[in-house]
């Protein structure tokens, strides 16, 4: 089973142009996934996610749209998480937050489990424990599903590596793939880890070359070199997509491929 994961969508020019960098990524690749997971947390003029752009990256492709420490940035999203629950939030947030955090779906036969966490480290405020909400909902979902993905919104690669690990060591829970989101680079350590889960630390951006991370360069150095406050815009530029493509045994709930993409 293939399973596709897109970078962050960084605007509404880069949710226009999902589609076709979709498209472009399978022909070059040579398949068609069976799932693609999408992560659209700066949809929205780079920060948060409307129900307009939720429709327009279903529309694109996405089967499944995971988010992040944004989800909360546009409020016109919070009671639109309530009926779409193709829409993950961490799952580490307060059980009182709008949405939900996990989801099973079918595909090919198989249902499968997927998951948004959200790390600790240098997030703020700091969500629950990554770790103990997994393991509960695990536990809560054992025999309700064949293998899981697990998209884990950290700024820390060392938290993401760490967590991919502990995680990987306890097969019972078979996760096939995590991978990780949030810093909009794309990391080169696509690997799959001892006991068969696929990982890699960011899957990239999909958003405008022309900026930093998909800001526009002036907004960035303002904070960065001058100390000064600046709203930050959406940059110019060519539109590029970031992801990853795993290859699943969905009967051993493990990776046999891993492979960066980008269109």
């Amino acid at each position: 089973m293939k399973i596709l994961a897109v970078g962050d969508i960084f605007g509404e020019a880069a949710a226009g142009a999902l589609g076709g960098k979709i498209r472009a990524v399978c022909k070059a690749a040579g398949v068609t996934p069976e799932l693609t997971v999408v992560n659209g947390e700066n949809a929205a003029e780079g920060r948060g996610l409307t129900p307009e752009t939720a429709r327009e990256i279903f529309s694109a492709g996405a089967d499944i749209i995971t988010t992040g420490n944004h989800i909360w940035d546009k409020r016109v999203i919070y009671d639109y998480l309530d009926s779409e629950p193709r829409i993950l939030r961490p799952a580490n947030y307060p059980a009182e937050s709008y949405g939900v955090g996990y989801n099973v779906v079918n595909v090919s036969s198989y249902r499968v489990l997927i998951m948004n966490l959200l790390g600790c480290a240098f997030i703020s405020p700091v969500p629950a424990c990554p770790y103990e909400t997994a393991e509960r909902i695990f536990g809560r979902e054992r025999g309700r599903y064949d293998f899981a993905l697990i998209d884990f919104h950290a700024e820390a690669t060392g938290e993401k590596l760490a967590f991919a690990r502990y995680i990987d060591s306890h097969r019972e829970y078979r996760v096939a793939a995590i991978w990780g989101t949030h810093t909009h680079i794309q990391t080169a350590d696509e690997k799959i880890l001892p006991f068969g889960t696929g990982y890699i630390t960011d899957i990239g951006m999909t958003g405008p070359e022309g900026g930093v991370i998909g800001v526009k360069p002036e907004n960035i150095i303002s904070v960065m070199k001058n100390k000064m406050p600046a709203k930050f815009e959406v940059a110019d530029g060519n539109i590029a997509l970031h992801g990853a493509l795993f290859e699943i045994d969905p009967e051993r709930a493990v990776t046999t491929g891993v492979c960066r993409v980008s269109s």
